[in-house]
């Protein structure tokens, strides 16, 4: 019990303290080892968490409170297939437990088996009918697999088992291309003044008036709501500015071109993976869904592997290393570089579906720029590019489900955007031609010259069916997964522009990389 009053309160350091202490007694107790795990799971070092699971489980097999974690555990670690096969445990050993229906639902949706899934999710709806979980869940395959109509109605009968179901709007609209009735406005205004709604539900209901609001062209009112969901979920999710700043300040002064000189060649010598990295809606699920469209390259979704490499150096340093991330990779020899590079291979194996190539479209990783160069030193980096007030703006306006925290606040877009916009710079000085910038405008203009340079950068023929990336289907998990199925279009391009008014926030701070 205290250990989880302390979770709650995120004093993270004194519940471990206090699991670690109460196992030295009772070193084998399952629930002790599990909230262990789970403090682990808190500070990000997922690899740890899994192990201690790993291992509880192997003393208690039938704990399943255990076993839950496990499977939620290794879907962070996108390790898919071991999680489907621990919900495949769970199902069995309660099939009537709808909620192991859909835990396993879920697994088979992340190992893109979507038919499966859909059946896990009916299972799921005759043992609760209205579970409105399962409704979204469903909503989000047939989204994902392009069944768009088949999702709004799955989206559609969320709210008809729960009317103030938030997510369930805000699903609807972050297809993009639904357009809300009247009715549903007022319904959606009246859930949003109710007393006892949720923060999430109102977070959520703010954000589809917001669209909803922008697509009737009422720009202020549009405005008023994407600011108050902005809040909510600001004030849940604070972002550390400072820590990002320093961090990239250390980069841009230790990571020059003398350091690359001396281990240019000291990782693994793999040139699979292409990154495409930038900020969120820059564009880089256009760039993934075309690049994918070749018949030598794999697309397969925002890995997280990289991000959990840079927080296990982190977590071993606490225990031998003297130095944190980033400091600690000038540390590193050629065969622990080698080493991580295989590491990364082996880890994202499982995405790939046997091309030549593959992508990974973690937009976060231009942040670990040197950790990729250095362990994978002939990867392709690709930099999504886009207009900085249109590339913000789209971000204020998308609820992002984690990891963003930084999109909710005019102020932090335009530091965050700037601190990008200047380490990638540092990048392309440092390591000339090493990295390709792809602008989103340029693509637009002109899409075959800059299809054809993504190739050539890439070390690919010419496809046409990358002009025609929009015929493919292929499963799309991102909020563009709707817009990237249509052909190259120029709309959104100013959309900001009909919120010039209330943005003077973002466009001061974004002076320096206005252009």
């Amino acid at each position: 019990l205290s250990v989880n009053s302390l979770l709650y309160q995120k004093q993270f350091d004194s519940a471990e303290k206090l699991c670690k202490a109460f196992l030295k007694n009772q070193p084998y107790h399952p629930e002790a080892m599990r909230l262990l795990a789970a403090i682990a799971a808190k500070l990000q070092i997922y690899d740890d968490a899994e192990h201690v699971l790993e291992s509880a489980l192997a003393l208690h097999p039938d704990y399943l409170r255990a076993r839950l974690d496990y499977v939620e555990i290794l879907h962070k670690r996108q390790k898919f297939d071991l999680a489907l096969k621990q919900a495949r445990n769970l199902a069995q050993a309660d099939n009537n437990n709808a909620g192991f229906m859909l835990i396993l639902g879920n697994a088979q949706q992340a190992c893109g088996e979507f038919e499966a899934a859909l059946q896990s999710y009916a299972t799921t709806k005759k043992l609760a009918p209205l579970h409105t979980p399962v409704d979204i869940a469903m909503g989000n395959v047939l989204k994902t697999i392009g069944q768009t109509e088949a999702a709004i109605a799955a989206y559609q009968q969320a709210i008809t088992s729960k009317a103030d179901c938030g997510e369930a709007y805000w699903s609807l609209s972050n297809l993009k291309t639904y357009r809300f009735e009247q009715q549903l406005l007022v319904d959606m205004q009246q859930q949003l003044s109710r007393a006892e709604l949720s923060v999430a539900d109102q977070t959520h209901l703010c954000f589809a008036l917001g669209k909803a609001y922008e697509d009737g062209e009422n720009y202020a009112e549009s405005y008023r709501y994407y600011e108050q969901g902005n809040e909510l979920r600001a004030a849940h999710t604070p972002y550390d500015g400072e820590r990002l700043a320093r961090v990239l300040d250390y980069q841009r002064g230790s990571f020059d071109a003398e350091f690359f000189a001396g281990r240019g060649a000291l990782g693994d010598p793999s040139a699979d993976p292409i990154f495409i990295v930038g900020l969120p809606r820059s564009g880089s699920t256009l760039l993934e869904q075309i690049l994918a469209a070749h018949s030598n390259v794999d697309g397969t979704m925002e890995l997280s592997n990289v991000i959990s490499m840079a927080h296990g150096f982190n977590a071993r340093r606490a225990n031998s290393k003297p130095r944190p991330y980033p400091d600690v990779l000038g540390e590193l020899t050629g065969e622990e570089l080698s080493a991580l590079g295989q590491q990364y291979l082996a880890e994202t194996a499982h995405h790939r579906q046997g091309a030549a190539l593959f992508i990974d479209k973690m937009p976060n990783n231009f942040r670990h720029i040197a950790l990729i160069k250095l362990m994978l030193p002939n990867a392709r980096i690709i930099d999504a590019r886009r207009d900085p007030m249109a590339c913000c703006f789209s971000g204020y306006k998308q609820l992002f489900a984690e990891g963003q925290e930084f999109s909710y606040r005019l102020e932090d877009l335009a530091h965050y955007y700037t601190a990008y916009v200047n380490i990638m710079q540092h990048w392309d000085e440092v390591l000339p031609g090493a990295i390709l910038k792809v602008e989103n405008e340029a693509l637009i203009a002109n899409p075959e010259q800059q299809i054809r340079r993504m190739l050539d950068y890439c070390g690919l023929e010419f496809e046409e069916a990358c002009l025609n990336f929009h015929q493919s289907d292929r499963a799309v998990r991102t909020p563009s997964s709707e817009q990237v199925r249509q052909p190259i279009y120029s709309s959104a391009m100013n959309q900001w522009q009909n919120y010039r008014s209330f943005l003077a926030p973002l466009e001061d701070g974004l002076a320096s990389v206005l252009h």
